[in-house]
């Protein structure tokens, strides 16, 4: 018997990397996962892996797509038990680089999205379901160039807190976990394929456990605070960074 058995989930940003992950675990764990993100052809085939799942494909930026996805997540006719909101876009600028476009773009995905995400949802979520945010270490170490995703993670901190304080009254966990550096394909691509396991290697030296994360290792994250394992946790922000942000 799963954690998760005839229970319903959401993932935003599912077709690769955390969210995937996050899929996978859920649907493991016996949840009929929903799975959106931008790019189609790994969507689809993320979802082919899933078995009981159903891919929506739509930007968070877009309120269109958003209102597909949880037109979809309604004619299921039993609710939503757990929101993953995990999609997000990042891009490099020093403080002199940083444009309007640049900043629009990172806040209009990672801070407006996300709170359309969980704004659209507030109808089908079901007393106790269970809400959680992907936020970042990158909120808290000042990485050069780095700012304005940090301080959209930073803005998806404080909103974590104060959902979980409007939703308490319907039992409805609000949580957020904040990855380190984790091996996916949006970390591979900051140096190119050419220089892949050097950027590996270079995060690597500041984790001091010696080495990056998984997905695999984020979804655990996710799915103990999906799950009634973590039932007197609310409004946290559970850090998955090899004690990076803690030693």
């Amino acid at each position: 018997m799963g954690q998760l058995d005839g229970r319903t989930a959401v993932v935003t940003g599912g077709s690769s990397g955390i969210g995937r992950a996050a899929a996978e675990r859920f649907a493991a764990e016996g949840a009929h996962v929903f799975v959106t993100g931008r790019r189609v052809d790994e969507l689809n085939a993320t979802v082919e892996t899933l078995g009981s799942a159903t891919a929506v494909p739509g930007d968070i930026a877009n309120p269109a797509d958003l209102d597909r996805l949880y037109e979809a997540v309604a004619a299921r006719g039993k609710g939503l038990d757990t929101l993953f909101a995990n999609a997000g876009t990042g891009a490099f600028a020093t403080l002199e680089q940083t444009t309007r476009e640049h900043f629009d773009t990172i806040f209009e995905t990672n801070v407006w999205g996300t709170l359309q995400t969980v704004r659209k949802a507030l109808p089908l979520l079901n007393d106790g379901a269970t809400v959680i945010v992907n936020t970042s270490v990158r909120a808290d170490d000042g990485m050069a160039a780095f700012g304005a995703y940090a301080a959209s993670k930073a803005a998806l901190r404080s909103f974590t807190r104060t959902w979980a304080s409007e939703l308490e009254g319907r039992g409805i966990r609000v949580n957020a976990i904040a990855p380190g550096t984790i091996d996916t394909a949006a970390l591979a691509a900051i140096g190119g394929p050419q220089d892949a396991a050097a950027v590996r290697a270079g995060f690597a030296a500041n984790v001091p456990i010696g080495r990056i994360g998984t997905p695999a290792e984020v979804a655990g994250a996710v799915m103990f605070l999906a799950s009634a394992d973590s039932s007197f946790v609310v409004g946290s922000n559970l850090y998955i960074d090899g004690g990076e942000m803690q030693l």
